[in-house]
């Protein structure tokens, strides 16, 4: 089979810092991504000629003649600003697949080597390497970030001779390529590389540099790339001060690993690290083809998706044997908020590690709250509340957020001030807490999220919303006082994953697969980071998955260096099967006050020492993972491979943990092992199952000699599980010889199962609803509507790229209305329809809550949609984002569906009830008559066992 490549084209919404809209007809370029015709290079030198002549003959055909990116390594294509009518005229030039809009990315934002097993004798360091000093040797680590700090103790230079020398020049200077870019500026915004930091470039094409304090090099700023590097793979023992406080010594977990940096984040004015994608897929595509050997991505990325550019990106990565870690974000704990969703990546959660750093808060009632926090005690003080104690002519919403420069001295000298976590960083909090002459501070979480033990510049305690509440109820009342406990250096239950990390099940997959993989470290990691950025300081605590990522990154390195022949798959399977569920206590690992699940941690908490020796894996390739894009549903939209590869049921990729989202009585998966070890063994299965269901593996016993492969199968039964749950088991292969391969299994048991949608035209038709069920007994079916859109029309003029959607507002090319949503609404949904528009027409939607943005739908056509889930009132905004070359202006329609609650008069769904068992499939005829030709009309089809709603079906009735 040939190489699967994936290629893009992005266009930015919030491109270049636009100003805010204007009322402007003009036609605004924007970014795009470009996703040409053909498989890009990976590490075939070879074919790289061939792929820049047929990219110079595309853009010659397509009038273009100059880009901002060519990428032909892990992507092939290119990225260009583009107006309007130049982008109709790319899209249709033969050998241009697919365009994408540039999106908009964010970074995720003590030693930790001990806990994890690395250090000290009998650690990883010791027993795999012989000494810290060569742990790691010979791996290159590349970090996608905002740069590194060249003068970070943690990144200074290896000692020589180095023993990997020649590895590393095979590897990585193999083309003679410089791939050392100093960048512009004077000698101390400049850069300069070293054994150690083999290799840095930086990107902005998409203009988020443009900050004055940047520095136009690889030079970092805002700190968040050198602190994932350095935790990475930053030197051995290296002491750490923050605040002029020596505070221990740090290690990277593969301290003698090279690293490659790729600055593709830029700080911002308001202190977030953003970058575009078309400077993220560049960089990722250069440091694949650089050679690194582990990629680290600590940026935000899709939810929904597998196949944007990013993502395809690290498809060829993968398959090219490039290891990718990325976070899986930071908008927990809420479920499928989970991020980088692919199989072909490891996704990392965040949890605590075990440094004590317990502190309290006692107030002048005698109540006492205990925290997180650093530093000594403070004794009892005035305690203010920030919302009282701002300056005049202050923003209020900055006061209570403690933004330097906004709290009045004559109200804040001497006192411990209340402050409210949020938008700015937490450690200028205390700093503007100090400015203003404050002895102390306590940070309130204003809702669930972790407590982070960070340095502060004043005594603080950092305490939970449930504390802060109270706290906060306290300081109203006549003077009141407060006293903050030295830290605590008990050792805490550890690890625990963190409030802040995002959660599965996974939009992407609808569940099949478990996402995230793994957990590491992400809590109060304190690393290098950049002085420019942290007040001085070369060290500092952080916490986010942005963090635990690139733990995971150093370890996967330290894996590959003893076995350099396993592919990416098998070192996450090897990763992921020895991770442990327990803590330091013995105890299950915990979230907030409950047991912790897969959904949270994917297969547990890495422990590093056993993945040196898993005894199996489960291994996969490009191939497999088509197979499952294909399977989702996504793969189709961008490629033409499926019907080449063929598809599976998402269930039955190699993986190492085991997910099925729709479970409705029974289902088989299968599996696949491979023995890397050097002696034959019999490996024997023990399960336990979900609770209320049974689980059987086929052959529960196995004899895989060394290399060999062994194919199992393994059948989860609904016995009594509730509907619509998740319940969690596992399944784990021991042998004689002390392997342990364990998998979690996460089944999600439902009475019924079926389309989401079916879609039908005309007056008058009919369809066919096939449903699948769990349970036996009746099948109740009733139809609502169909309902006919209202339908919202405006002649737009031109077309724009200059919506922001944190501060929306209308223009020739942009239009609002209200939406009405009333209580009882069965389904409601806004639309905009690519055959009410000229063709190559792309119109975006935004629906925001008062002035929060609840959805957007912003793909590269005209067909969009959002549905409206709760009752309300809420404004849409519809932009003409792109117009074809020869349409100055359109009527533009965007449609509102409201299904109410009341009888049908023209939807009809036979049988009324049909007899139902499990794994049957039972059918339910649907018509419609007597409906306007020229009208759209939404209806839904709602099925019941005779008590409760068990599954729907939208009806969706066209022209």
């Amino acid at each position: 089979m040939g190489r699967i490549l994936l290629a893009l084209t992005l266009v930015l919404s919030t491109v270049f810092a636009l100003p805010a809209p204007a009322a402007s007809a003009k036609a605004d370029p924007a970014l795009y991504i470009v996703q040409l015709a053909g498989d890009p290079a990976g590490r075939q030198e070879s074919l790289r000629t061939g792929i820049r002549s047929n990219r110079a003959a595309v853009l010659r055909a397509a009038g273009v003649t100059k880009t901002v990116a060519d990428y032909e390594t892990v992507f092939n294509g290119f990225a260009a600003a583009l107006t309007p009518a130049q982008k109709a005229r790319v899209e249709r030039t033969p050998g241009v697949e697919r365009l994408w809009k540039n999106e908009k990315r964010t970074v995720q934002t003590f030693s930790t080597p001990a806990f994890l097993g690395l250090s000290g004798a009998g650690g990883v360091w010791d027993k795999r390497f012989g000494d810290p000093a060569r742990a790691g040797a010979g791996m290159i680590i590349g970090v996608v970030d905002t740069g590194f700090w060249p003068e970070n103790p943690s990144l200074a230079p290896l000692p020589e001779p180095r023993p990997d020398r020649a590895t590393i020049e095979k590897k990585w200077y193999a083309d003679g390529v410089d791939k050392c870019d100093e960048g512009t500026g004077t000698p101390q915004q400049r850069i300069t590389c070293n054994n150690k930091v083999i290799g840095a470039r930086y990107y902005d094409s998409s203009g988020f540099g443009d900050w004055s304090g940047e520095f136009r090099s690889p030079r970092d700023y805002d700190g968040h790339g050198t602190h994932t590097a350095t935790t990475a793979a930053g030197l051995h023992d290296v002491p750490a001060t923050i605040n002029n406080e020596l505070v221990g010594n740090v290690s990277g977990m593969a301290p003698a690993a090279r690293i490659a940096v790729y600055k593709a984040l830029w700080r911002q004015a308001d202190g977030e690290g953003s970058g575009g994608t078309v400077d993220l897929l560049d960089a990722v595509d250069d440091a694949v083809t650089d050679g690194v050997d582990v990629l680290n991505y600590s940026v935000s990325g899709s939810t929904s998706l597998v196949v944007d550019p990013i993502e395809l990106a690290f498809f060829n990565a993968a398959a090219a044997g490039v290891f990718v870690a990325t976070s899986a974000g930071n908008s927990g704990p809420d479920a499928s908020t989970v991020a980088h969703n692919a199989p072909w990546v490891t996704t990392v959660a965040a949890s605590s590690h075990d440094r004590g750093a317990a502190k309290s808060v006692t107030l002048g009632n005698g109540r006492t709250y205990t925290g997180a926090g650093q530093g000594p005690a403070l004794p009892s003080a005035p305690l203010v509340d920030s919302v009282t104690a701002g300056l005049p002519a202050a923003e209020a919403t900055k006061v209570e957020l403690c933004h330097p420069g906004t709290l009045d001295p004559a109200k804040v000298k001497g006192r411990i001030v209340l402050c409210k976590r949020g938008v700015n960083p937490r450690t200028d909090k205390s700093i503007a807490v100090r400015d203003a002459g404050g002895v102390g501070m306590v940070l309130y979480n204003a809702d669930e999220n972790s407590l982070n033990a960070d340095y502060h510049v004043v005594p603080t305690v950092h305490v939970d919303h449930l504390a802060g509440a109270a706290i906060k109820a306290y300081v109203s009342e006549p003077k009141p006082t407060a006293a903050l406990s030295a830290v605590s250096k008990v050792v805490p239950r550890a690890p625990a994953v963190a409030a802040f990390s995002a959660a599965g099940p996974a939009v992407a997959g609808s569940g099949d697969l478990i996402k995230p993989d793994i957990t590491a470290p992400g809590v109060d990691i304190v690393a290098g980071v950049s002085p420019a950025g942290h007040h001085g300081n070369l060290y500092d605590g952080e916490s986010g998955t942005s963090m635990s990522g690139p733990h995971i990154a150093g370890i996967a390195a330290l894996v590959r260096a003893k076995h350099p022949d396993w592919s990416p798959a098998a070192v996450k399977s090897a990763l992921m099967t020895t991770a442990g569920v327990t803590d330091n206590t013995d105890g299950r690992i915990q979230r907030g006050d409950a047991d912790a699940t897969p959904l949270d941690y994917g297969s547990g908490h890495v422990r590093p020492a056993r993945a040196f020796d898993p005894g199996l894996v489960y291994d996969s390739g490009a191939h497999d993972w088509a197979r499952y894009a294909c399977g989702i549903g996504q793969l189709q939209v961008v490629s033409d491979w499926c019907p080449i590869v063929g598809t599976i049921d998402p269930s039955d990729l190699n993986y190492p943990s085991i997910a099925i989202g729709s479970l409705p009585g029974e289902q088989t998966v299968t599996r696949t092992v491979t023995n890397v070890g050097k002696q034959p063994s019999v490996y024997a299965a023990t399960v336990s199952s979900p609770p209320g269901t049974t689980v059987t593996v086929t052959p529960s016993t196995i004899s895989v000699g060394p290399g060999k492969s062994a194919t199992f199968k393994v059948t989860v039964t609904r016995t009594s599980a509730p509907f619509r749950e998740w319940t969690f088991g596992s399944m784990t292969w021991t042998d004689l010889r002390g392997h342990t391969v364990r998998s979690p299994i996460g089944v999600r048991p439902v009475a019924l199962t079926g389309p989401g949608e079916i879609t039908g035209a005309g007056p008058a038709g009919r369809g066919t609803i096939d449903l699948r069920a769990g349970y036996s007994g009746t099948v109740t079916a009733r139809a609502y509507g169909p309902a006919p859109s209202t339908v919202h029309t405006r002649k737009l003029v031109g077309s724009t790229a200059a919506f922001l959607p944190g501060a929306p507002g209308v223009s020739p090319s942009i239009f609002t209305f209200e939406v009405r949503v009333p209580p009882g609404t069965k389904l409601a949904r806004v639309s905009t329809f690519a055959a009410d528009h000229a063709p190559g027409t792309d119109l975006d939607l935004y629906v925001y809550d008062g002035t929060t943005l609840i959805d957007r739908s912003d793909g590269t056509t005209a067909d969009e949609e959002i549905p409206l889930t709760t009752a309300g009132v809420f404004e849409v905004y519809v932009v003409q984002f792109g117009l074809p070359a020869d349409v100055a202006e359109q009527e533009v329609k965007a449609h509102l569906f409201l299904v109410g609650a009341s009888a049908p008069a023209n939807l009809s769904v036979t049988p009324a009830s049909a007899p139902a068992s499990p794994d049957e499939t039972v059918s339910f005829d649907v018509s419609w008559s007597a409906l306007s030709p020229a009208r759209r009309y939404l209806g839904m089809v709602e099925f019941t066992d005779g008590k409760v709603a068990r599954a729907w079906t939208t009806v969706a009735i066209g022209p």
